[in-house]
């Protein structure tokens, strides 16, 4: 169980850290074939900024969740 917890919370910083640099610091390149969509008109600033938007809140909802784990359960 103690991996799950370390897990969850490895996944909740990776995504929070994706998602902020995606969101905040326009790092698009980190969207998989983003940047050739992007050329050819097919994907805008927006959709990169939604995606690093869900990015972030997932990444925050799996860190709360694994630290609330923790406090309930104990390690």
């Amino acid at each position: 169980m103690l991996a799950v917890k370390i897990i969850v919370l490895l996944l909740g910083v990776l995504f929070t850290l994706f998602g902020y640099l995606i969101y905040f610091r326009k790092k698009y390149s980190l969207i998989n074939g983003f940047e050739s969509a992007h050329r050819s008109e097919r994907k805008t600033e927006r959709y990169a900024g939604r995606i690093g938007l869900i990015e972030l809140m997932i990444g925050v909802a799996c860190l709360i969740g694994g630290i609330i784990w923790i406090i309930i359960n104990g390690l």
